[in-house]
């Protein structure tokens, strides 16, 4: 079987590749000219440059393929101008499920976030039917997201395509190129500059866990349903706290409160604007600070057999790649 891969030379793009490549799949890329491509080297898989505003290259990239894995996404908590951010996830994910449907692609999976869901209340696991809606999502990315799934789902029943979405929480582990931004919360601990904390919380799940969801979700998973593939629910003190023991440098940390760091993040945000450069903290990262994001995959698991290993072991891995390629 032959797979499309979108996003492949990111994180958890390169991840889903590099399951499937295990798994005896054919893999082909589809990949931005010009993109960072260290997550694809000495991987045997094709290469296809297009882009997902490009809908001639979709239909390239799709044509004598079977399934589809469509990952990338433009994911950053502060961009300059939204609207590309739209084009990409939202028009951008329609015309590559349209492509893929049109040539007779026999499985989709359609990665989409936990950005997409709600939160309950008293810091309880949110699951895959806990309403949401776009008035209180914050940020162009989660917005962007939850606008992107409901396209998708509005696809698969009007069509009734042979897709499948999954939900990932938040990866951490090897390949981490860019760093995204759980990535940089841990080399910023390894460096010493992680002084204080916000009392918020997200779920944590190992990328190749997460990527071998996505093969479970294309084998098992029903079409039109959504999967949570997730892992251990912590505290950022409690995150912070397993780096400082798996680098034997325990640090103390003052909680700070988030009407605190909203000024700092407005700050951030306007030396941004001059220097084009995302800021290390934004006003949507403060204000997603609120809640504890919080998630069960509870359903992978007994639809899918999805398996995760613990939060430790992912914070491992990724500590020990950031150290070999040199990050810190």
């Amino acid at each position: 079987m032959k797979s499309l891969v979108t996003g492949a030379n990111g994180f958890v793009g390169s991840a889903v590749a590099r399951c499937l490549l295990a798994a005896g799949y054919e893999v082909r890329t589809l990949v931005r000219a010009g993109s960072d491509r260290r997550n694809l080297m000495e991987l045997p898989v094709e290469v296809i440059e297009g882009d997902l505003r490009d809908v001639p290259s979709l239909k390239r990239a799709v044509k004598g393929c079977d399934s589809l894995f469509h990952v990338a996404a433009d994911y950053r908590l502060w961009v300059p101008n939204p609207a590309i951010m739209y084009d990409i996830n939202v028009q951008g994910t329609q015309a590559l499920i349209q492509a893929g449907a049109e040539a007779g692609m026999t499985r989709m999976v359609y990665t989409s976030s936990v950005a997409t869901l709600g939160f309950k209340a008293n810091s309880q696991p949110a699951d895959e039917e806990t309403p949401s809606d776009l008035a209180t999502i914050i940020g162009h990315y989660k917005r962007s997201k939850f606008l992107a799934e409901q396209v998708v789902r509005e696809l698969v029943y009007q069509h009734q395509l042979p897709l499948v979405i999954v939900n990932p929480s938040t990866p951490i582990g090897p390949r981490d190129v860019k760093p995204t931004p759980t990535g940089r919360i841990v080399l910023d601990t390894l460096r010493g500059k992680m002084p204080a904390y916000v009392d918020t919380g997200l779920n944590v799940a190992h990328v190749d866990d997460i990527a071998q969801g996505h093969l479970l979700a294309c084998q098992r998973g029903k079409a039109g349903q959504r999967y949570i593939l997730g892992g251990d629910n912590m505290t950022l003190l409690e995150i912070l706290q397993i780096i400082d023991e798996i680098t034997g440098k325990p640090t103390k940390r003052r909680r700070l409160p988030v009407k605190l760091m909203l000024p700092i993040a407005h700050t951030l945000e306007m030396v941004a604007k001059i220097t084009r450069t995302e800021p290390r903290a934004t006003v949507d990262s403060v204000q997603m600070a609120k809640k504890k994001m919080f998630f069960s995959s509870a359903k992978a698991e007994q639809e899918l057999g999805y398996q995760h290993r613990s939060a430790k072991a992912a914070i491992r891995d990724a500590i020990e790649w950031f150290k070999h390629m040199n990050y810190c």
